[in-house]
């Protein structure tokens, strides 16, 4: 076998693995992009440094407002919660009697005799459940769309490559513009139907989940 067909033969294994990692699905609002849409002509004509398709009022100020602008969201994601309950049941009972010692009768045999029971019964049971989630960070969403209420219909994707595995943050909802900040960015709390996640595709991610044979037999085994 040659250098170059081992060259080769290398080159297509290498394209056969970077095609079985694929993109992780994804629950956020479609497209996660949108170009800027045209916008009502200028009067004004184009200048030396003067564009009347980009340019805004000169008091306006550069928050987010139209499909195509920016928006940066701050994630602040910090829930808990937490449950116990705990029952308890007791219940007890005694009996007992005894055969009178009496002279003249028969069945001197059984005479004198004690009978005793006793039963008792004794349940107890606790449970309890908790779970907490935090997720910070920052992401860059686009304007996908303007509601007929003003409200924007955002939606944004990042991607992280570290080695040989890929992270993908993804965030959509809608987002009231009067919360927006001056700065052009808005926390995660104040975003509507907000859909946030934060998923990896590569062997690392792969090495996390369960085969589907592994998870057909724990669907079907009773035990």
């Amino acid at each position: 076998m040659t250098t170059r067909t081992l060259a080769a033969l290398l080159a297509l294994a290498a394209a056969v693995l970077a095609g079985c990692q694929s993109v992780p699905p994804t629950n956020v609002h479609q497209p996660m992009s949108a170009r800027p849409t045209p916008r009502a002509a200028n009067p004004y004509a184009n200048g030396a440094i003067f564009n009347a398709g980009t340019s805004r009022p000169l008091f306006e100020d550069r928050r987010a407002r139209y499909p195509g602008d920016t928006l940066t969201i701050n994630i602040t994601e910090n829930t808990s919660a937490s449950t116990s309950s705990n029952s308890s049941a007791n219940r007890s009972s005694s009996i007992s009697a005894s055969v009178p010692t009496v002279s003249g009768l028969p069945g001197r045999n059984i005479q004198g005799l004690a009978l005793a029971a006793e039963s008792e019964n004794d349940f107890s049971g606790k449970g309890a459940a908790a779970a907490k989630n935090v997720f910070t960070g920052a992401i860059t969403v686009t304007v996908i769309e303007v509601l007929e209420n003003g409200n924007l219909l955002v939606s944004g994707e990042k991607q992280v490559a570290i080695g040989h595995n890929q992270e993908f943050i993804r965030l959509s909802g809608v987002v009231n513009p009067s919360y927006i900040a001056a700065d052009n960015t808005i926390a995660s709390s104040r975003v509507a139907d907000a859909r946030i996640e934060h998923k990896g595709s590569g062997y690392i991610s792969e090495a996390q989940i369960m085969g589907w044979l592994a998870r057909f037999f724990l669907t079907f085994m009773p035990f």
